[in-house]
């Protein structure tokens, strides 16, 4: 029998083993084992019943007092996301909150990538969940099909995206898959169940298109009130949004002007900074040819930055001194991303990167990008809180990841390699400024492009607007700032976390510094920061206020 530091420590452990059994997909992230012949039910039904635990769950937990400050905190945060969560949930934010990024198909798709494949019942459980993908895809129509004749819908936009992904996973991406998993062909059963797959996803394309596009809604933004409940979600904040849209233009102004300085340096002659950014794309020496050298040059520059951060600014466990790095399914949105290792560790956390279709990168803006998805980005962070049993309940650990507090993490990450010299070649310098720009232009046309603001043109932000700026000011080629564009205009709120919970965390240490002057320790500042774990920005401004500084 598993015993706990507390009664809050032992509900959270509760709720996440039973929230896991409600979801196959979750509970292979963690990296348990006995629901990887399944995958989740996205049925409305379905989801009432996760929905009927976090009321239980909430109303237990509103009877238990914490017995120190560490319980203080796990029950705070356990609270607040669970309480945010289930009026996601009864607003039915959440049943229709999928977009080009993140939706049940892509979840699906990506789930077969954490599974082990190795054992022949391995490759059993691989075959039964593929054959189940198209009773998922069926609760996730149901579910989206019913809200939609109620007037609740996604944008068309989104919806075409979605397909295009489906399409994409029904015209080789799941046998494709299979046969990277069995390239010998033992195991014929996955191959047969690889089409099924393909199959479903064919069909739920054609049900997108012919069927739910008719009802999808043609607006892209979802107005003050829906965007200002997702950016809480999404920052743990109570945001100024107006305020925040100023602040992200003079911030992406600020950052432009750097970005001017060092193009002089690369190509004096240019009139604009998009010719800058082609230059370097073209650049011979910025090349990476072939899926092999680009996963070598990621696992190395991940472990160089292992090297360089352990015992200066950071002690980093053993265990958490190697993150992977793959390529993402073909389908994937355009930005790179990070997965979680599992919860006995052994799988390892993972970085992701999408080629588009490619088999080449170009280096110059990849550097500070995997500063930020690895080590000292969302690799320490989320792999510390994995690792801090004593101090952080199970749910603090696997279900309250809030964007602000990780994301800005990992850009404060990026930024903290700049102050300490990482970026002083003037490509790679300009391609960290390039993803700062990306950042502060993401505030300005997330909020913008929802909430009906004109840009310097007098112009209503816009999909053609926002994608201008992403490709001008922060020097993403046209694929990309579709993707980008899209995603932020079905993520409401999502994208503004980045550069906002950047900005808490400078705030935190700069205001640490100050308060305990020569007692301030940076490393014990990142240190203690870190294993707090996951919390809303407005109470981790609170808490680190409270810091000794010890």
């Amino acid at each position: 029998m598993t015993s706990h530091r507390s009664p809050i420590f032992a509900l959270s452990d509760s709720y996440v083993e039973k929230s896991a059994q409600l979801s196959p997909m979750s509970s292979t992230y963690l990296g348990l084992t006995e629901l990887n012949d399944q995958l989740d039910d996205f049925s409305i039904a379905g989801r009432a019943i996760e929905a009927d635990l976090i009321r239980e769950t909430l109303a237990e937990l509103a009877t238990l007092a914490p017995i120190d400050e560490i319980d203080r905190v796990a029950k705070s945060v356990m609270q607040e996301r669970l309480a945010s969560s289930l009026e996601l949930h009864d607003s039915f934010e959440s049943h229709i909150s999928f977009n080009v990024l993140t939706s049940p198909p892509a979840d699906i798709r990506q789930v077969f990538e954490m599974m082990p494949c190795e054992s022949a019942e391995d490759f059993n459980n691989i075959a039964k969940r593929l054959l189940a993908v198209e009773k998922a895809h069926l609760s996730w129509i149901s579910t989206i099909d019913t809200l939609a004749k109620k007037g609740k819908t996604v944008a068309q936009r989104q919806i075409d995206g979605i397909a295009k992904q489906l399409e994409g996973y029904a015209d080789g991406g799941y046998v494709g898959m299979a046969t990277t998993f069995d390239p010998d062909g033992k195991y014929p059963a996955i191959h047969e169940a690889a089409k099924s797959a393909a199959k479903s996803s064919a069909e739920t394309a054609h049900y997108l298109r012919g069927t739910y596009m008719a009802l999808a809604t043609p607006n892209d933004a979802v107005g003050a009130e829906r965007y200002a409940v997702w950016a809480r979600y999404y920052t743990g904040a109570n945001l100024d949004l107006r305020a925040t849209y100023e602040w992200g233009l003079k911030d992406l102004a600020e950052i432009n002007a750097r970005m001017w300085k060092v193009a002089a340096k690369i190509k004096p002659d240019a009139k604009t900074l998009r010719e800058v950014a082609d230059y370097l794309d073209n650049a011979p020496e910025y090349k990476i040819h072939g899926k092999e050298a680009i996963i070598k040059k990621l696992l190395d520059f991940t472990q160089g930055a292992v090297a360089q951060m352990d015992g200066t600014h950071f002690d980093i466990d053993d265990r958490m001194k190697f993150c992977d790095a793959r390529i993402a399914p073909e389908g994937s949105a355009s930005a790179p991303y990070y997965m979680p290792p599992s919860e006995d560790l052994s799988r390892p956390g993972t970085t992701w990167l999408p080629l588009m279709g490619k088999d080449e990168v170009s280096w110059w803006h990849l550097a500070s990008t995997w500063y930020h998805e690895a080590v000292p980005g969302h690799h320490l962070q989320i792999a510390t809180s994995v690792i801090e049993r004593d101090r952080l309940s199970r749910f603090q650990r696997f279900g309250a990841w809030i964007s602000g507090y990780g994301e800005g993490w990992a850009l404060y990450a990026e930024r903290f390699m700049d102050d300490l010299g990482a970026f002083d070649e003037p490509g790679i310098e300009m391609g960290f400024l390039s993803a700062q720009a990306l950042r502060a232009t993401r505030i300005v046309i997330d909020i913008g492009m929802h909430l009906g603001y004109t840009d310097e043109n007098g112009r209503v932000w816009d999909a053609v607007s926002g994608r201008e700026a992403l490709m001008n000011k922060a020097l993403l080629d046209e694929g990309s700032a579709t993707s980008e564009t899209d995603r932020y205009l079905g993520w409401p709120g999502q994208a503004i976390s980045y550069k906002v919970g950047e900005r808490e965390w400078i705030a935190a240490r700069e205001n640490a510094k100050k308060r305990l002057g020569a007692e301030f320790s940076l490393k014990k500042f990142h240190a203690h920061a870190l294993r707090i774990g996951p919390m809303g920005l407005d109470t981790f401004a609170q808490e680190l206020t409270i810091w000794d500084g010890k």
